[in-house]
Formats: C-alpha cells, sequence, structure tokens
C-alpha cells in the first residue's frame, strides 16, 4: 500500500502594563487583550473562563490568536478547577495528538468519555483520529462509524473513515466508503485521493486513474481557507505547506497508478 479555537478598570489598566511581555511584533490591542485575558482567567476563578480562552487559542481560523501552549496552560487551569470540565480532556487530547504524543492523547480522549455523561460525537471522531495513527485501526474505525452515525456526510470523517479502512487491509469498505462520500462532494479532492487508492487496491487499475486524475486537477484549485477547514486544528500559519503535502500525495499516487496502468 503506498497511502503515504471584578475590576474593570483595575485589569485593563494592570493589562496594559503586563502586554509589554508579550511577543514584541504583535499589536498593542492584541497584546493588551492576551494580557487582560489571562489576568482576569486568574482572579475569576471560573473554569468555564480559561477552557473559553484556552478555546481562543486554538482556533486554526485566528492567526494572530493561534497558541497551542497557551491554550494548553489555560485548559489545565480549568481542569484544576474543575476536573470534570466536559471538553477540557477532550481539547488537551487534540493537542497530544498535534504533538505526536499518540498514547497521552488516547488517555486523555478516554478521560473524556469517563467524565462527561453526554459526550460529543466528535469526541469519538478524536479517538478514531488518535487510534489511527497510533496503529489501532479496528478500534478507529469503530470509532468513526460511531461519528458517522451522527454526520453522516462530514467528508473528512468519511475520508478519515476510509483511511483507517485502507491501513487495516479492508479496501474493499474504504472504497464504498468514498464512494458515499463523493455522491455528496464529487470534486473533493482528499476523497478523490482516497477512492483511487482503494479502487488500485481492489485491482481496478483503470477506474483509479481516473480518480487519482481528477484528484490531482482538484487539488490544483485548494486555497488555504479550503485547508483549514479540513485541519481546524492546526497553526494555521502552516496551510501552505498543508496544501503542498497533499499535492505531492496525490501526485505521487497518480504516478504510481498510471505506471500499474502501463504494465
Amino acid at each position: 500500500m503506498f497511502l503515504k479555537q471584578y475590576f474593570a478598570f483595575i485589569l485593563i489598566a494592570a493589562s496594559g502594563a503586563a502586554a509589554l511581555v508579550f511577543v514584541p511584533e504583535e499589536p498593542m490591542s492584541v497584546r493588551a487583550t492576551k494580557a487582560y485575558q489571562l489576568i482576569h482567567a486568574h482572579i475569576s476563578r471560573d473554569a468555564s473562563v480559561a477552557y473559553e480562552y484556552g478555546n481562543m487559542r486554538f482556533s486554526a481560523h485566528h492567526a494572530a490568536w493561534y497558541d497551542v501552549e497557551a491554550a494548553e496552560r489555560y485548559f489545565l487551569m480549568a481542569l484544576e478547577r474543575d476536573p470534570m470540565l466536559p471538553y477540557t480532556h477532550h481539547q488537551l487530547a487534540r493537542i497530544e495528538f498535534l504533538r505526536g504524543n499518540f498514547l497521552d492523547a488516547l488517555i486523555l480522549i478516554n478521560r473524556e468519555l469517563a467524565v462527561n455523561p453526554d459526550p460529543s460525537p466528535s469526541t469519538y471522531y478524536i479517538r478514531g483520529l488518535i487510534g489511527g495513527f497510533a496503529g489501532l485501526y479496528d478500534m478507529s474505525a469503530r470509532d468513526y462509524e460511531t461519528y458517522l452515525r451522527a454526520d453522516p456526510t462530514n467528508w473528512a470523517a468519511i475520508n478519515d473513515y476510509a483511511w483507517v479502512l485502507l491501513k487495516a487491509n479492508r479496501s474493499a469498505e474504504a472504497l464504498e466508503a468514498t464512494a458515499r462520500g463523493l455522491s455528496y462532494f464529487p470534486r473533493n479532492p482528499w476523497l478523490l485521493n482516497s477512492n483511487a487508492i482503494a479502487l488500485y487496491e481492489e485491482g481496478f487499475i483503470a477506474e483509479a486513474l481516473d480518480q487519482a486524475r481528477e484528484a490531482t486537477r482538484y487539488a490544483m484549485l485548494l486555497d488555504e481557507q479550503d485547508w483549514l477547514i479540513a485541519y481546524p486544528g492546526n497553526d494555521p500559519r502552516v496551510a501552505h505547506d498543508g496544501i503542498q503535502a497533499l499535492s505531492d500525495s496525490v501526485r505521487e499516487n497518480f504516478v504510481v497508478i498510471r505506471t500499474a496502468a502501463a504494465e
């Protein structure tokens, strides 16, 4: 297989002074707001305040605010105040996943499921993602199936589900999943690429080549906003690199399939 988000006057005055310790190249308004929020989070003692500030630092749609380390500090602050606060372990698991610490991420996402009596389907999505990268493909597939029952037309989930099925040597199921996804999103380069791989694995070389060619075509039309929608937890500053990585993968798969078709 070749699959390669008191005291107002005192706080505002203090935040203006504290802003001096933040990133110098940031606009003063951003630095002051970050300093204000840090002071507010410490004074309020409200777990939900710290959690919301953590979310602000963990949004791929706001590059000026994105800061994984700051987000982690706020989430840990929230847990100190309320160890049962819903979705805090979930967010920390996402951070550990981005760092490549899959075992720690798995422990944290399982903790979320243990403490949250009404977990979001997205928690199963995250566990599926972690499990896939940890090599737990069948477990990951089950988690994606749980998520997709709640959100059956989410193309990213369908594509990730297909990816773990391919890794588990379940290419026929991956082919079925990607075909379903393409019925909703026929120009999606991620789905086209995965569909081409599944077709190749199933021995449908000519059909795989057609889909690989389409994946190459539509990957060239992607912009950074498309990539950020697909990867909402990632640093928005690397969106260009992410698009390039997808384009490289699609192109490499096309070459492999084209070579097979020529034999």
